[in-house]
């Protein structure tokens, strides 16, 4: 059940040439919060279509190194960004960094992944979390000590108790609703600074 809702920011979107208005979503938490630099090395799990690749390929620039991880088939649209690499693998079955190409963890880790949703309130919660607390587990072995998080959650009393176990495994937490996120969702977004990994 996705729908498009042909507001400012999907306007804006087009004409910034970038591939959905979830981009302006992450470029107000860089703004605010300072996650990616010059040089970074990111991983963006569940990239698709691509709008946070676009963003982080220009924010990190040439001797940085963004790569996309999806289920769905690697977007063509992006294969012109020479620090861009893709992977058409599901990021929980990945055993190594080295499949991935690399060879040291990421000094970033963006999510904006979300399930598919039903419609149902309490199924897309418990979905939406399911896939939060995997990225989580993820951490030990993808993000390196001092590294930044960036992950979408959808609300609920059980992702805050979860939220608020994770707390303690950066320097700072912060949660954010992005002015662009539409009113009828019930998504914000955890940024985590410092890894104590």
């Amino acid at each position: 059940m996705t729908f498009k809702v042909k507001d400012h920011y999907f306007h804006k979107a087009k004409k910034d040439n970038f591939l959905a208005r979830s981009v302006y979503k992450l470029e107000e938490i860089d703004d605010r919060y300072k996650i990616l630099k010059k040089g970074d090395q990111v991983i963006d799990l569940g990239y698709h279509p691509g709008s946070w690749i676009q963003y982080t390929s220009e924010k990190i620039g040439k001797e940085g190194l963004v790569i996309g991880s999806d289920i769905k088939p690697i977007n063509n649209k992006l294969l012109n960004l020479t620090n861009v690499r893709l992977f058409d693998k599901d990021v929980f079955n990945i055993e190594t960094l080295a499949e991935l190409g690399v060879f040291e963890r990421f000094g970033v880790v963006l999510s904006d992944m979300a399930p598919n949703t039903t419609g149902i309130q309490s199924v897309d919660q418990t979905r939406s979390l399911n896939l939060v607390e995997m990225v989580f587990s993820l951490l030990p072995k993808f993000l390196k000590p001092r590294g930044n998080l960036v992950i979408k959650v959808f609300e609920s009393h059980d992702a805050q108790v979860f939220l608020k176990e994770q707390k303690s495994s950066f320097e700072e937490f912060h949660y954010l609703r992005p002015k662009s996120v539409r009113s009828v969702s019930k998504e914000f977004f955890v940024i985590g600074k410092n890894f104590r990994a």
